[in-house]
């Protein structure tokens, strides 16, 4: 066994991260800049360091975490997304959401704004949960509050979404989403890997963390995720990312470039 892998076998048995099921190049970016950060050159030196060092176990798994998001994140997919939520706000009586490993809320905040300034979809018929499998970020997501940075810019994100002012506070670089909006919003810890399904969910939004996910784990996720849709139901994953093959004959592409697709 080499050193990396020894060093990742360490991170699961003894951190919790399920290092087997993502993708090594991933990990290797992710454990390399961290070392660089603690200056350190050897595997077993940083593997040494995780067992002394409690603030660099928390500082890795930090690290590790897919987290990264924003709000409308894709503004030309988002535009999609209204067309189908107009679509079931007609049709249905109840609008049933998942957002899949939502990180820090903002995507799930992103389809009640939507679902609130948009007069062709009726909010009152709008429940999104949303989901993540890390208790940290999951409890920043309920809190709602998000801050403009050197490079992140909350309004510029924002601004697709004529109206939105009504919904989020703004004091200065800070940004909280209005109660009105957390009343759409259920979040709740859930493993994609290792949890049961959900069921009869409407629109299912899982993007951009299959890019992360070895081959192995990635089929199961999206099974999980394909037995939560009622039939009609809608699946959104990242523009970079593809369905297995085996998964295709299940889905009829609403929007193959924008990777928007319905349950048969």
């Amino acid at each position: 066994m080499s050193s990396f892998d020894t060093l990742l076998s360490f991170i699961e048995s003894e951190l919790g991260f399920a290092t087997s099921h993502y993708d090594t190049s991933y990990l290797d970016r992710r454990v390399s800049s961290r070392m660089r950060r603690t200056d350190v050159e050897e595997y077993e030196q940083y593997r040494a360091l995780l067992a002394d060092d409690p603030d660099e176990r928390d500082a890795l798994l930090d690290a590790l975490s897919v987290n990264v998001t924003s709000f409308l994140r894709n503004p030309d997919v988002w535009e999609e997304i209204r067309d189908v939520l107009r679509s079931l706000a007609d049709s249905h009586r109840q609008v049933k959401l998942w957002s899949a490993a939502c990180s820090d809320g903002r995507e799930p905040y992103s389809l009640a704004l939507l679902a609130l300034v948009d007069s062709d979809i009726d909010a009152t018929k709008v429940r999104i949960t949303a989901t993540d499998i890390d208790r940290e970020v999951l409890a920043k997501a309920r809190n709602g509050v998000y801050r403009s940075t050197r490079t992140t810019d909350i309004a510029e994100q924002l601004e697709p979404l004529d109206g939105y002012e009504q919904y989020v506070e703004r004091d200065g670089n800070e940004f909280r989403v209005s109660s009105r909006v957390k009343r759409l919003v259920d979040f709740e810890r859930h493993d994609l890997i290792h949890g049961s399904s959900k069921s009869d969910f409407d629109f299912v939004s899982c993007r951009n963390l299959f890019i992360y996910i070895n081959a192995e784990h990635k089929l199961p996720m999206l099974r999980t995720i394909t037995n939560s849709l009622r039939t009609g139901g809608y699946l959104v994953i990242g523009k970079t990312e593809t369905l297995p093959e085996v998964l295709k004959e299940e889905y009829e592409p609403v929007d193959k470039r924008l990777r928007i697709y319905q349950k048969l």
